[in-house]
């Protein structure tokens, strides 16, 4: 039984999540902090986000998290100081934060998560990391321990953390470098190709998020963006289709499609054969693209399940952990794994 408050923190390189333990709370804000003269915050979370690409001079708008990973230690430390706190008013006197991690982490990469716990105003937390494919397996309903072979796919904002669970540990674990970002990062490409306009990243992630589907109903969809014509340099307006977005989205997948599967293929015998029996689980914000397991199945030659809480699989697991003393076993603190 806790005495402290407890909080999941799923550091991701497009939204934080966080779930309260005292609240029994959920939060999710955009991975993003608007900052004047490298310390005094303007904005953070979604409020951040809404000065995205935006933004006035002087004030710098920046994902302090990229790939998953800590990439500005002070930065992550206000942002989550401050989303903890929206999260719950009352954080308390040293609490408990369990992180979910990635597998192939330096350990100067998972000091990282004390650094941004200690250095704050947290009153130095009791700090628990606990590795992704763990806290999905859970929320996906796989028993990490007796696993004889289970594998996962999650797809984030900046990469695809492939992962096999078997015989109470993860076997492999590896990034591959697709995400949604890349997919709109193939949108303004394709549509500066096809229509000689120039988009943003935001406009293409909304665009995907309308349009994108590998679903034969939806590609007579169409939506009006404005972008710079790339001949007179002047705003237009122009009319986009849902499958030159899916074109473009399919262009980036094919190829992590490919990378999956051969990711497959190098998995031992015998565990590749219990996941091809048991099906691939597919979890993360991009598997929200209406067909994309099928796709994915097509593809790779193997049943796909998709999570029904992809957005949420990984704090869920956190959350999961938090409230079963037996799940608790796969928590590790830094001086553990010395």
């Amino acid at each position: 039984m806790f005495t402290k408050n407890v909080f999941g923190v799923d550091l991701g390189s497009s939204a934080v999540k966080i779930y309260s333990l005292r609240k029994n709370r959920l939060l999710i804000e955009h991975n993003m902090i608007a900052v004047r003269n490298g310390s005094q915050v303007i904005a953070f979370g979604n409020d951040a986000f809404d000065m995205y690409e935006k933004n006035p001079p002087g004030i710098r708008v920046d994902r302090p998290i990229i790939g998953g990973r800590i990439a500005d230690v002070d930065e992550v430390e206000m942002l989550l100081s401050l989303l903890l706190k929206r999260t719950d008013s009352h954080v308390g006197s040293k609490p408990y934060i369990y992180f979910s991690a990635s597998v192939n982490m330096s350990e100067l990469e998972k000091r990282a998560y004390y650094a941004i716990s200690y250095t704050g105003n947290l009153g130095r937390p009791k700090v628990f990391l606990v590795d992704r494919p763990i806290c999905d397996a859970i929320a996906l309903g796989i028993d990490p321990g007796r696993s004889k072979g289970s594998m996962i796919l999650d797809i984030g904002a900046q990469s695809t953390e492939v992962s096999v669970i078997a015989g109470d540990q993860i076997i492999i674990s590896d990034a591959l470098n697709i995400g949604g970002q890349q997919l709109n990062e193939s949108i303004c490409n394709e549509v500066r190709r096809e229509k000689n306009l120039l988009i943003g990243r935001r406009t293409a992630r909304r665009l995907k998020a309308v349009l994108a589907t590998f679903e034969q109903k939806g590609l007579n969809e169409a939506r009006k963006v404005i972008g710079i014509d790339t001949v007179s340099g002047l705003p237009r307006e122009e009319v986009i289709s849902a499958e030159l977005v899916t074109r473009a989205a399919e262009a980036e997948l094919r190829k992590g499609a490919e990378e999956m599967r051969l990711f497959l293929e190098r998995t031992p015998p015998q565990i590749s054969r219990c996941i091809f029996e048991e099906g691939i689980y597919l979890t993360g914000g991009t598997a929200r693209i209406p067909g994309i397991d099928r796709y994915l199945s097509h593809h790779i030659g193997c049943k796909v399940i998709l999570s029904t809480d992809y957005d949420f699989s990984t704090v869920k697991g956190l959350k999961e952990i938090i409230q079963n003393k037996e799940l608790r076993k796969w928590a590790y603190a830094l001086k553990d794994k010395q």
